[in-house]
């Protein structure tokens, strides 16, 4: 069913000493090519890789593939094809000792967070990667991506283990665990950023890993993949000015589970009774309501000022440091679980794969 395809046929034998790396096209800019009549970007057969990326040829590696029949755009990336790359990992699992995905960027960052929780006990690196320009443009950044990307896909160290065995994005120089990044540029090619977690690993002339910040798997236990998901979940930005009749639609949609709270600086908001006594209404009914911060570095500390303490008081958890791509992929995954309203505060309170820093972890 998910079958992949030999891509390098220099590699076609399977001796157990070449590294191996599984490569996933889902779509994006980085796998498109200009239409020369029309300058539209159109989606290329991934058979036309190598003619672009010539330099493939060289690794002493197994390169496979599989690609998705039509590629996604990111913009209609969801937990449908979220569960379908997983399942092209679990089902390639034994077979190789890394796994890179072509992305598109704009939802990178949520497709990157929510693999890293639905891949559970991963030892294996999964590494997400695209491009601000095509591959076959000439100044693609692309190119450089790709290979680094493959590299450190089958990076292992000297007891044979994977150097990065979580989920990763890489780009333009820098590997970042994934539920930590999120897109911060559509013009430039330093596309994604982690403010709140240091790079694993950045590239100059050698690839200088940072042991200390990578996650180690137990490698007693197997990999466990995960398929579910419950979408009803929203985020909502505050803003000055408001109006209580928006909070009190948007907290009354039918079927709301959650909402990612957005607020200023290290968790405030509006003092108004209408405000607080929404929450509060809210939270009793059974909504799970998280508190991240509108900024892009820093954390929430709703301790530290009296509105953060009504909001407390209100029902309503800390996202800590999370971003909001991983706070609502997270709530999605373990809402899709059928936990409990009790078991989901207490895990999105809790770190599962290094995704939030709390204050006892600094």
């Amino acid at each position: 069913m998910y079958l992949c395809r030999r891509f390098n046929k220099k590699a076609t034998n399977m001796i157990a000493n070449y590294p191996s790396v599984l490569l996933i096209y889902t779509g994006g800019t980085i796998g498109m090519i200009e239409n020369p009549e029309t300058g539209a970007l159109e989606n290329f057969d991934f058979d036309h890789l190598l003619k672009h990326v010539p330099e493939l040829k060289r690794f002493n590696y197994r390169i496979s593939s599989y690609q998705f029949d039509p590629p996604i755009d990111s913009s209609d990336m969801e937990p449908l094809y979220w569960a379908k790359l997983v399942k092209i990992i679990n089902y390639n699992y034994d077979y190789f000792d890394g796994f890179v995905i072509l992305h598109g960027t704009d939802t990178m960052a949520y497709t990157a967070s929510a693999l890293s929780f639905m891949l559970e006990n991963l030892s294996k690196p999964v590494i997400l990667t695209g491009s601000q320009l095509p591959i076959g443009t000439l100044r693609t950044d692309g190119k450089e991506n790709l290979i680094t990307a493959i590299e450190i896909a089958a990076a292992k160290n000297a007891n044979g283990t994977a150097m990065v065995p979580e989920v990763c994005i890489f780009f333009e120089n820098h590997l970042m665990r994934g539920n930590r990044t999120t897109k911060i540029n559509a013009e430039n090619f330093n596309a994604f950023r982690s403010f709140n977690y240091p790079a694993l690993a950045r590239v100059g002339i050698h690839i200088k890993y940072e042991p200390n910040l990578i996650h180690k798997p137990d490698p007693t236990k197997a990999l466990k993949p995960h398929y579910l998901f419950d979408t009803n979940v929203v985020i909502l930005t505050l803003f000055p000015g408001i109006q209580e009749s928006i909070i009190t639609s948007l907290l009354h949609v039918e079927g709301l589970k959650a909402v990612v709270l957005k607020t200023f600086g290290s968790g405030n908001a509006p003092q108004k009774p209408w405000f607080i006594e929404q929450l509060k209404a809210a939270t009793e009914r059974g909504i799970i309501i998280v508190n991240i911060t509108q900024c892009s570095s820093g954390a929430v500390e709703m301790e530290r000022y009296e509105t953060g303490i009504q909001l407390l008081q209100a029902g309503v958890i800390s996202g800590y440091d999370s971003t909001p791509e991983c706070a609502v992929t997270k709530l999605m995954f373990l809402l899709g679980h059928g936990l409990s309203n009790k078991e989901i505060r207490y895990k999105m309170n809790s770190c599962l794969i290094g995704e939030i820093t709390k204050p006892n972890q600094q």
